[in-house]
């Protein structure tokens, strides 16, 4: 049986550190801050997400699932 990793171990994984360069760090990984999509979607479907001046667009499918676009 696999271990399946949960979504702190993934995000405080040292390659997605851009300041440490991928390696990691002495110092124990923070946990990353967790938000519900409802919570980002505040009862709609789609939000726009400012990320280094670009516009991204959040968006819930039918399905449940999210999609992220540029």
């Amino acid at each position: 049986m696999h271990a399946v990793p949960n979504a702190f171990n993934v995000l405080s994984h040292p390659s997605l550190d851009h300041a440490g360069g991928g390696r990691a760090s002495s110092e124990p990984p923070r946990p990353a801050p967790l938000f519900e999509s409802a919570d980002l979607l505040k009862g709609g479907k789609t939000v726009g997400i400012m990320h280094n001046g670009s516009l991204y667009r959040l968006q819930a499918t039918k399905l449940g699932k999210l999609i992220l676009t540029k």
